[in-house]
């Protein structure tokens, strides 16, 4: 970003800030989507990150480079927010007598080729890993910023940001490898049942995860160079 549409966006250029959302309101929205896991969240983190970034406009420093990090930054610190207040729902509807289980005919048929079923696993597992491995994976692999520009939206030395990274990606991958036998297992079981004639065990039942299939499979397995 240039560093008069930054003067700009300081002095409350509203065509400026038009500009900014522009260019960066697609990355915010699935930054939070990737945070939250929902959509509807990740509009509401999007929307009040846009108007925070309005109201502190002045905070944004004069000279620098892409105001992304920064937008991310509070983006990340959102979804947070939201994260907290999902879990508080969460924990009203669970002293509630559970809904009967809804089959899930999509997820039937997903995860046939070995690549599929990888990216079907890190959807399953993510939401295990810490919440500083998930922002961090969201900002360097999804999101695409590298050590210091994650470093500026996290507030930390770029050094953590490398840690966490590193320690983030092999969680992830231990998870999935985990997740994938777990499944390689239920399906030989299945396979067996079938074989004598018993009824399979009911694989349609939903399984919720962390939206993560922009993910790809190389990004995972290798990680991103920086």
């Amino acid at each position: 970003m240039s560093e008069d549409l930054r003067a700009r966006l300081r002095a409350g250029d509203r065509d400026a800030f038009a500009e900014l959302y522009e260019q960066h309101a697609r990355a915010v929205h699935l930054h939070a989507h990737r945070l939250t896991g929902d959509w509807s969240a990740a509009e509401e983190v999007m929307a009040d990150t846009f108007l925070d970034a309005w109201r502190h406009r002045a905070r944004l420093e004069p000279e620098g480079g892409a105001v992304l990090p920064w937008l991310l930054g509070m983006a990340t610190n959102k979804a947070r927010n939201a994260r907290r207040g999902t879990g508080r729902r969460l924990a009203f509807l669970s002293r509630r007598p559970a809904p009967e289980p809804v089959p899930d005919f999509a997820e039937e048929t997903a995860g046939r080729l070995d690549d599929a079923r990888t990216l079907d696993a890190v959807r399953e597992v993510y939401g295990r890993l810490r919440r500083a491995e998930r922002e961090v994976l969201a900002l360097c692999v999804w999101s695409g910023l590298d050590y210091a520009e994650a470093a500026q939206a996290l507030g930390v030395p770029v050094g953590t940001v490398r840690s966490r990274l590193s320690r983030a990606r092999a969680r992830l991958r231990r998870l999935v490898e985990e997740r994938l036998v777990e499944e390689r297992l239920a399906d030989e079981s299945e396979g067996r049942a079938e074989d004598r004639g018993e009824p399979s065990p009911g694989r349609g039942e939903v399984r919720r995860g962390d939206a993560f299939a922009a993910l790809t499979l190389t990004e995972f397995q290798e990680g991103t160079s920086r």
